[in-house]
């Protein structure tokens, strides 16, 4: 009898697992070809491109981005009220640490690099060369830089 019971439960763990392959395979899938880029939101300094991978920003949930950015873009030091999960997909990426840019401070990652900026801590970022990177996060998304003069949407008016 402890045999069977055994059996019936191996066999439940299999189809449940044959279940999450299949939902699995079901989920949306992004091909470069399907990523719709277009500026960044006017938080940040113009000259990247921005695209929404999965949830909205604009909404609590889980939210994916990502950000192309050319060689030299920096933004500056800035906190998030979620963590921000970045991984570089192509380039160098550099995150520092602390309420002042610093380049040589800094540390740089490339191509499948990852970091975490936590909740509320201060941080800055630059692309060394053409830089493409991946942001998983908690929406809804928010910025606060630490000098409210670096704010790109200040400046504009926004």
């Amino acid at each position: 009898m402890e045999i069977r019971n055994k059996h019936r439960m191996a066999i439940a763990m299999l189809a449940s697992l044959a279940c999450g392959i299949a939902f699995a395979g079901d989920a949306p899938l992004s091909g470069d070809k399907a990523v719709k880029w277009g500026p960044p939101p006017p938080v940040f300094p113009s000259g990247a491109k921005f695209a929404v991978i999965a949830g909205d920003p604009g909404k609590t949930g889980l939210v994916t981005v990502r950000f192309q950015m050319p060689a030299g873009y920096k933004i500056p030091p800035h906190f998030h009220p979620t963590d921000e999960h970045v991984t570089v997909l192509k380039g160098q990426f550099a995150i520092g640490m602390g309420d002042a840019f610093d380049e040589a401070r800094a540390m740089v990652l490339g191509p499948g690099g990852y970091g975490i900026a936590a909740a509320n801590m201060h941080h800055y970022a630059f692309a060394k060369t053409p830089t493409t990177i991946q942001v998983h996060m908690q929406g809804p998304f928010a910025i606060t830089y630490v000098n409210p003069a670096d704010d790109p949407s200040r400046k504009s008016g926004k």
